[in-house]
């Protein structure tokens, strides 16, 4: 008695998951669901070139300042050069 309950439940359980996922399936292929679909994917690019391009400033504003300061640009150099020209 106690098998076929477990049975009983087993299938309830896993034809109540299928229903749902067929549901859900059926949606996404509905006009509706293909453009929450794409708007979604649309975002998710955008926050994405978004990430992308912020990360891409500060690496770039850090390399700037590795040049400046081994080129002697930013400003350190002027001060040694004005004492040397002194003597």
């Amino acid at each position: 008695m106690t098998r076929r309950l477990f049975y009983i439940a087993l299938g309830a359980t896993v034809g109540v998951l299928v229903v749902r996922r067929a549901t859900a399936a059926a949606q996404s292929l509905t006009p509706a669901g293909l453009q929450q679909r794409a708007s979604g994917g649309v975002a998710g690019l955008t926050d994405a070139i978004r990430e992308f391009t912020a990360e891409m400033r500060v690496a770039m504003a850090e390399r700037e300042e590795e040049l400046r300061t081994a080129l002697g640009l930013d400003g350190s150099a002027d001060v040694i050069d004005i004492h040397t020209q002194e003597r």
